[in-house]
């Protein structure tokens, strides 16, 4: 009984070889493609930094605390779910060595999705003299199912590449005998994250421009679009 079993095993891995080398005589066309596309962010994230070292100890962590929550239910913000802690730390242990007062910090992490907000809420902490604020990272949130989407569009690129190859040659192509999902590129200008690169607003900086551009009811504050690229390779018979 074994001897059999091993027999046909054996006639399963000849037959699945010969196909395959069967699958590589096939006349076929080989093409890659790729389909790319800019989207706008829809979630920021702002990264908020409160000394007390900037005021030479005249406003305590806590006033600063209570200012950024002022600022942020001002703006309908909700603390609960769009704020978070990132470290909390002092200057402790340097005041034995040097005799320094001792002033503490905390930082904060601010998630956004209405963009327009992004520059009120800079303007508004600049006024209550909260300037320690970068841009984190930027994100768009559909991701996944754009380069679902980018996917099927770099294949209908593909098949029109085949087919005016084949044109060329008085032939046709036929159904696809292969798909291969090479790779999805995403450039997202971000910073901190998968090493890319963010532009970084300080409030400071937007404050002065909403002085210079006093007649606007808003400031705006542009943000570099996400690049995402979808790649293909697809294998056309070639009739």
């Amino acid at each position: 009984m074994k001897k059999y079993i091993i027999v046909l095993l054996v006639l399963l891995s000849i037959l699945g070889f010969s196909q395959e080398k069967d699958f590589s005589r096939i006349p076929q066309i080989q093409t890659k493609a790729t389909y790319t596309t800019e989207v706008a962010p829809d979630k920021i994230v702002l990264s908020i930094l409160l000394k007390e070292s900037n005021t030479r100890g005249k406003v305590s962590v806590e006033e600063l605390e209570k200012r950024l929550e002022m600022v942020l239910q001002s703006n309908d913000i909700d603390i609960q779910s769009q704020l978070r802690l990132v470290t909390l730390s002092s200057n402790f242990r340097s005041f034995f060595l040097k005799k320094t007062d001792v002033y503490k910090s905390k930082s904060y992490e601010l998630e956004l999705k209405d963009l327009k907000l992004v520059g009120k809420i800079l303007r508004d902490l600049e006024s209550q003299k909260i300037s320690n604020v970068d841009l984190s990272k930027t994100e768009y949130t559909k991701l996944e199912e754009l380069k679902i989407e980018l996917k099927s569009k770099a294949v209908l690129k593909a098949k029109k590449q085949a087919e005016e190859m084949a044109k060329a040659l008085n032939q046709s192509i036929g159904k696809a005998i292969f798909i291969s999902d090479v790779e999805s590129n995403i450039n997202a200008y971000q910073r901190g994250v998968n090493g890319l690169n963010v532009r970084r607003y300080s409030a400071a900086r937007m404050a002065a421009a909403y002085e210079v551009n006093r007649a606007e009811a808003e400031l705006e504050v542009e943000f570099d679009k996400i690049k995402v690229a979808a790649t293909v390779t697809v294998h056309f018979r070639l009739e």
